[in-house]
């Protein structure tokens, strides 16, 4: 299974990664992008089975990411992980097609509950 974590933080993207495996998700292959232009790209290429995706990053925000992706008839499980979550962004998420929304600080046990529906099937 392939899984593209898209942040404009380097270090946060890493910290997403780790996160995964502490969650139990280390035999899956991660494929990152800085932001949702080049996560679009990603998605085009290398068709993961999971997007992460923050919500605020340069060139294309998550949210416009998820959207380019929907209206492009892609359906690949979509969730944010983000700094902000509030009521109405999971509200936008949900709406936009989101699956998920983990809001920062966030701990393994939280992506086990939003990634086992998805990747355990």
């Amino acid at each position: 299974m392939k899984i593209l974590v898209a942040d404009d933080s380097r270090v946060m993207r890493q910290i997403v990664i780790r996160t995964l495996r502490q969650a139990g998700y280390s035999g899956h292959e991660v494929i990152e992008a800085e932001n949702g232009k080049e996560g679009l790209d990603l998605v085009r290429s290398e068709a993961p089975d999971l997007v992460l995706s923050d919500w605020n990053m340069p060139e294309m925000t998550g949210i416009d990411f998820l959207s380019a992706l929907r209206s492009s008839g892609s359906t690949v499980p979509f969730g944010f992980v983000t700094s902000e979550g509030s009521a109405d962004m999971r509200a936008r998420a949900e709406a936009g097609g989101a699956l998920f929304l983990i809001a920062k600080p966030f701990t393994p046990e939280a992506f086990d509950e939003a990634l086992a529906p998805v990747l355990k099937g």
